[in-house]
């Protein structure tokens, strides 16, 4: 499947997602997992938490960045082996403020209450039922869904555009390792 195809994907799935269940975080982690072929029951669960700005405050970054971040860092970041090598980090991290800028850059803020805001044109306070009945009628979900389903498809570009140059970079090595060429005598 083309690149292209693959975010669409992503950006489909995701939003499907959120509109089922919510969970922002967890539904940009899922759409992302979906078509890159990831079943990690850990990651998903661990985005439970991020929702709507971490744990419902509306008062950290949007939770799709948090899901997408968390894709990265699933096949980017550093690992408990590598956990005392600090430039270790650098890869997932340079990626991570690569999806962050460019949420920035479309929505003007990745704060959660600025986005609620922005979008709905009021913050709402997810855990008491009347402001959650007022969210759903503002439209909140529908446009979480896109912003989850929009999230996805940048984290999923991210991804394959990184592995396409990892897959570059191992290439034109091999290319130029004598080792790794037959019939290449050295010198």
């Amino acid at each position: 499947m083309e690149k292209e195809a693959l975010m669409d994907k992503a950006f489909a799935a995701a939003r499907a997602f959120e509109l089922r269940s919510g969970g922002c975080a967890q539904s940009t982690v899922a759409g992302i997992f979906e078509v890159l072929g990831v079943e990690d029951e850990g990651v998903f669960r661990a985005a439970t938490g991020m929702s709507d700005g971490v744990g419902l405050t509306g008062d950290g970054h949007c939770g799709a960045i948090s899901g997408g971040t968390m894709a990265i860092g699933y096949f980017f970041g550093r690992s408990t082996e590598d956990a005392g090598k600090v430039m270790k980090q650098v890869r997932a991290c340079r990626l991570a403020k690569k999806l962050h800028d460019e949420f920035v850059e479309k929505y003007g803020t990745c704060r959660c209450a600025d986005l609620q805001n922005k979008l709905t044109g009021r913050f709402f306070n997810l855990y008491d039922p009347e402001e959650m009945k007022a969210a759903t009628a503002a439209g909140m979900p529908e446009k979480c869904a896109n912003l989850a389903g929009e999230t996805a498809r940048m984290a999923v570009r991210i991804i394959l555009e990184e592995k396409e140059r990892e897959a570059a970079k191992k290439k034109q090595a091999d290319k130029f390792n004598p080792r790794e060429r037959k019939n290449v005598k050295t010198v």
